[in-house]
């Protein structure tokens, strides 16, 4: 959904309360794990902390969609629960114009409370300019590095992201790295 001015809370509430029930714009769920054809497979790995406590604080920072504290894009429901079946909205300003869209989250990865991976997949809906899937995901390494990754397999879906392709994917890519750079960011704050 695209918009010439930012949409209100109430207008962001009522987007998100009729996604609820939308279906996925692609399958199958797994599709961002694979080489997919016909989609555009990016991804993104960096290391953002070391040790124990850093992975812990990462943990808690994508539990709280800190990859998501940027200037230019939010996540609504801010408190929204990392659980198959939860439905976010997505709202991004960018090249003059606000574009909502909704995900669900398809799948989760790991364990919050133990394990060495943490993280989630969500989907696009059918109100999504895009069609695909995203991964987040935390990793502990053995050498004690925390990585933080992102992958999506992605296509235009709406005529406009069609239309503004290489732009859409410049927003893409800002998107990862600047995610990157949020998620250090949270885990710096919390020393």
């Amino acid at each position: 959904m695209f918009r010439a001015r930012r949409p209100s809370p109430l207008e962001i509430d009522r987007f998100t309360a009729r996604s609820q029930s939308l279906a996925l714009s692609y399958a199958p769920i797994g599709l961002a794990q694979t080489v997919p054809s016909g989609y555009d497979l990016s991804e993104v790995v960096a290391t953002i902390g070391h040790g124990d406590a850093d992975f812990a604080r990462a943990k808690d920072a994508l539990s709280a969609w800190a990859q998501f504290d940027l200037p230019w894009i939010e996540v609504f429901p801010r408190t929204a629960p990392i659980a198959a079946g939860t439905v976010v909205a997505v709202l991004a300003h960018h090249a003059g114009f606000w574009s909502l869209n909704a995900c669900r989250i398809v799948y989760c990865i790991g364990d919050v409370d133990r394990g060495r991976h943490f993280g989630f997949a969500y989907g696009t809906l059918a109100d999504h300019a895009e069609s695909g899937e995203e991964i987040f995901e935390l990793s502990h390494q053995d050498s004690g590095d925390v990585r933080y990754r992102i992958r999506a397999a992605s296509r235009p879906r709406a005529l406009l992201a069609r239309l503004g392709f290489p732009i859409a994917r410049a927003m893409q890519a800002r998107f990862r790295r600047e995610s990157v750079d949020a998620m250090t960011r949270a885990l710096r704050a919390d020393r």
